[in-house]
């Protein structure tokens, strides 16, 4: 999933039910009018991207769908409030970071024989992260839909007057360029910490050597290269070359202009915004994979997966309309009309992605993990955030707040 449309939160259950009563109920009563009729639970705020491309698969198949867009805070509790009463849709767009959750409390349909009879769908058509986030114990309850990972973006113009005419490659070339982009002024920074970014200390500590999940099923949060991670970005803001606080500025007032915050690590989404919205011209900033810590630059994949719900009573429908939305050339249609990234592998040779910026995404897609696939991981997200606030705004100790962090989730997922 958009691993940064998660870090919102969750509505409450009670919430999410009363949702469902209105609307989940409603689309199982659609279902009864026809056998021809089946239902798309689709994640976000519209669905105008994927309605056109639902249109061509009527007309094809005749099937007639019916999409239900379900903001991604409340998309979690209403898949598993569907998944108790046995009642809900047929085809779903999960979050890759939750399809452990919904594969534990039954929601998900094992569509493995038909991975691995299909072609089409087989897993080396589709980046290796992606298809990550689709299995759990061997088997797979779904199939890549759209991609995507954490890049930098960077002020070309901005850097390049204080000695940088590239990206910084490494973590020590990163902290000196951001420590120099600070000191032009009063109220300018280096660097943006997004601190309701859930994967980003668990990249850089991935970065200089974590496991974050061993073999035993137990973190590794307090241990050196972890603790050593945060240390690391600790300094950015110990030493100002990073807000201690979201300064709740627009991409324009951040990015753009004098350049407040002239490097961020992010996704593929901020591309739009930064063009539309910065007001700077395309040779004034970049995209570059994210500088290299001492093992590795991997990023964070996240995305969105095609699953079928488990209690779906059009199985045949729904598998026919994850096979057409998993096609290259229905991926590229979505890009088109979303900016959301196909998670095959074949469509990246498509025209419309052939820019250096987006070219450089796709190699960090290569450079990609998801983060470990357990059912507690987006509480322990969550409870990271938490950590990194005590750390960056209260500047409490880094050992004793990870020590307390790694308690917390191993209890988390002992129960």
């Amino acid at each position: 999933m958009n691993l940064k449309k998660l870090a919102v939160g969750i509505t409450t259950f009670t919430a999410a039910a009363l949702m469902l009563t209105g609307c989940g109920n409603s689309s199982s009563n659609k279902k009864s009018d026809s056998s021809n009729t089946i239902s798309f639970w689709y994640g976000g705020d519209g669905d105008s991207a994927i309605k056109p491309i639902i249109k061509d698969f009527t007309k094809e198949t005749g099937i007639k769908v019916k999409v239900q867009s379900i903001p991604w805070t409340q998309y979690n509790d209403k898949l598993l409030t569907a998944a108790a009463s046995k009642s809900g849709p047929d085809l779903i767009d999960m979050g890759t970071t939750s399809v452990p959750n919904f594969v534990s409390s039954n929601s998900l349909m094992d569509i493995t024989d038909t991975v691995k009879k299909d072609s089409s769908l087989a897993p080396d058509k589709y980046f290796p992260g992606s298809v990550e986030t689709t299995k759990v114990d061997g088997k797979y309850y779904g199939v890549p839909w759209y991609t995507e990972t954490r890049v930098l973006y960077y002020r070309k113009d901005l850097l390049k007057k204080v000695g940088y005419n590239e990206a910084p490659k490494t973590w020590d070339e990163m902290y000196d360029a951001a420590i120099k982009l600070s000191k032009r002024g009063k109220g300018m920074y280096g660097m943006n910490i997004d601190a309701n970014e859930q994967t980003f200390g668990f990249m850089f500590a991935r970065q200089n050597g974590a496991q974050l999940l061993t073999k035993n099923n137990k973190t590794d949060f307090n241990k050196k290269p972890t603790v050593d991670a945060v240390k690391y970005l600790q300094k950015f803001v110990k030493n100002g070359a990073t807000p201690k606080n979201d300064l709740k500025l627009s991409i324009g007032e951040s990015f753009g202009g004098k350049g407040v915050l002239p490097m961020m690590i992010t996704g593929p989404w901020e591309i739009k915004a930064i063009r539309e919205d910065s007001g700077l011209k395309d040779d004034q900033w970049g995209v570059a994979e994210l500088p290299k810590g001492k093992v590795s630059n991997t990023s964070a994949t996240g995305g969105g997966d095609l699953a079928v719900f488990k209690y779906t009573k059009h199985k045949k429908e729904s598998i026919k309309l994850l096979k057409y939305l998993s096609k290259r050339e229905n991926q590229l249609k979505y890009y088109k009309n979303s900016d959301s990234l196909p998670a095959r592998k074949d469509a990246w040779n498509a025209k419309e992605l052939q820019t250096p910026k987006i070219q450089t995404i796709r190699d960090q897609l290569n450079h990609s993990k998801p983060m470990p696939l357990i059912k507690q991981w987006d509480q322990i997200g969550q409870d990271y955030n938490k950590a990194w606030e005590k750390v960056s705004v209260e500047n409490a100790d880094v050992q004793k707040t990870m020590d307390d962090l790694n308690k917390q989730a191993n209890d988390s997922i002992k129960k």
